[in-house]
């Protein structure tokens, strides 16, 4: 079955820096695009950033110039590099994809930002 394991959450202060790393199992990696979201406290989640199959990428406005995501497909792993964090990028942030028709989520990892 497909699992998705987010790791390198944590605490950081504003203007600092983050990797989060998704490893996948259980399915062909390189062949689906590859998503993070992320959800605050009280907010609906929201996408973070897209890459697809091909490495094309998209960017919410709110992270763009800030946030870089990237897949190693021959380690199965996506991430997300986060510099120039703000306290408004707290949030839970999940890895997610789409693989014949159903959704796949991570569990998360927390990630705080103080000021």
């Amino acid at each position: 079955q497909v699992q998705l394991v987010e790791s390198g959450g944590g605490l950081v202060q504003a203007g600092g820096s983050l990797r989060l790393s998704c490893a996948a199992s259980g399915l062909t990696f390189g062949s689906y695009a590859m998503d993070w979201y992320r959800q605050a406290p009280g907010k609906e989640r929201e996408l973070v950033a897209e890459i697809s199959s091909g490495g094309s990428t998209y960017y919410a406005d709110s992270v763009k110039g800030r946030f870089t995501i990237s897949r190693d497909n021959a380690k199965n792993t996506l991430y997300l590099q986060m510099n120039s964090l703000k306290p408004e990028d707290t949030a839970v942030y999940y890895c997610a994809t789409r693989a014949s028709k159903v959704d796949y989520w991570g569990q998360g990892t927390q990630v705080t930002v103080s000021s």
